[in-house]
């Protein structure tokens, strides 16, 4: 039997830095790059809905987050449907720790309800649904944001054995014990008894959502987590993803298909002199797939004023081609100290020479913790204007 293991969709996701960028900034991202962004998720779908088709898979399983949350607006859901619409294949949906089976309920909407293709099925009643002949998924759906117990582990200790000649796939979300090492999370999957529960055939396949990674379990591969299939931070490991599994009642070969076409990179660089200044430059220039690719950086080093204001004009530059680019700066250090050289670049004379000497002085207490932080960013700014 050959399904297709997906999750976490997060439909109607937004992303801060993808937003409107304030008028006074160079660079950044301009509030077409959300919309993008928002295309892109779609377009991921659309992608694991061909594999499927070609595929011939028995079904598509998304283990929860669907959708970003349950107030998403009408026009997302319409979205949703219409390209969940052009599947052939069925479609099964579980609810997630972002979209639960709650009174508020998203995929018991009447807009979603009103639209969702005939093929998709809302796996919203924990237990064991026949999905194809000789096929159950054992569903364990989120009732609430936040469960108070295993879910996955209630409905495994529910079990009996498989019956003869029937494939059984547990739908789950939320991370295993072994990745999260908080021991006050109740709801939490205890992966001593998912590896018992496939040691004694009641299940086959444990198909988990939650963990935009993809994963598997090193002492049983058939626990997997499939990630997201398009990126949603820049801590994923390897998103993009979905997978074909071909599952027999012992093994279960699975194939990892690309969907996702964005990229969230963190770069780091150490800046102290022109030739770092133009190592960031030519990195920043080779990227591919700029308006698909948000850029965060963390900066160290010291630079005179004249180097920090040609980075700012090297980032303003480089910035209206990266659907975002911006400096992490609670985890950079990079300190502007200003330089004779400074100075003199400037050429200015009298009452001006004299007011650019004083701001020059108070930056460079600044840069010692005890001076005016405002005199180093108003001579940036005076050396930007006298380049101009």
């Amino acid at each position: 039997m050959r399904f297709v293991h997906t999750a976490d969709w997060q439909l109607g996701m937004t992303r801060r830095y993808l937003g409107a960028r304030p008028a006074r900034e160079a660079g950044g991202p301009t509030g077409e790059a959300q919309a993008r962004f928002a295309e892109a998720r779609l377009d991921a779908v659309r992608a694991l809905g061909r594999i499927a088709d070609e595929a011939d898979a028995a079904f598509v399983l998304v283990c929860g987050d669907v959708f970003e949350s349950n107030l998403v607006g009408p026009e997302v859901v319409a979205r949703a449907c219409e390209a969940l619409g052009s599947f052939r294949t069925p479609v099964l949906l579980l609810p997630g720790n972002h979209d639960p089976a709650d009174a508020s309920c998203l995929l018991r909407r009447p807009d979603f309800v009103r639209r969702r293709p005939p093929h998709v099925t809302v796996l919203d009643t924990p237990g064991v649904h026949a999905v194809a002949p000789g096929v159950e998924v054992v569903a364990a759906p989120w009732r609430s944001k936040h469960p108070l117990s295993d879910l996955v582990g209630e409905q495994l200790a529910a079990l009996d054995p498989a019956p003869p000649g029937t494939l059984r796939v547990v739908a789950g979300h939320g991370e295993l014990d072994v990745l999260d090492p908080d021991d006050d999370e109740p709801a939490r999957i205890r992966r001593d008894g998912v590896l018992a529960a496939l040691a004694d055939g009641r299940v086959h396949y444990v198909a988990l959502g939650d963990r935009h990674s993809a994963w598997a379990d090193a002492a049983d591969d058939r626990i997997r987590h499939a990630g997201t299939p398009e990126v949603t931070d820049f801590d994923e490991v390897d998103p993009g993803h979905v997978l074909v599994v071909d599952l027999d009642e012992h093994a279960a070969r699975v194939r990892t298909e690309t969907v996702g076409r964005w990229r969230f990179v963190r770069h780091y660089a150490a800046l102290d002199t022109d030739a770092d200044l133009d190592a960031l430059d030519a990195w920043l220039a080779a990227r591919a797939d700029k308006e698909r690719t948000a850029v965060r950086l963390v900066l160290r080093g010291t630079l005179s004023l004249r180097q920090r204001t040609r980075l700012d004009e090297l980032l303003g530059g480089h910035g209206h081609a990266f659907a975002s680019l911006e400096i992490l700066e609670p985890h950079s250090d990079l300190a502007t100290v200003p330089d004779d050289a400074d100075l003199d670049a400037l050429d200015l004379h009298g009452f001006a020479a004299d007011a650019a000497a004083e701001l020059f002085a108070a930056a460079g207490r600044a840069s010692e913790g005890a001076g005016d932080v405002e005199a180093r960013d108003a001579l940036r700014l005076l050396h930007r204007l006298v380049g101009s």
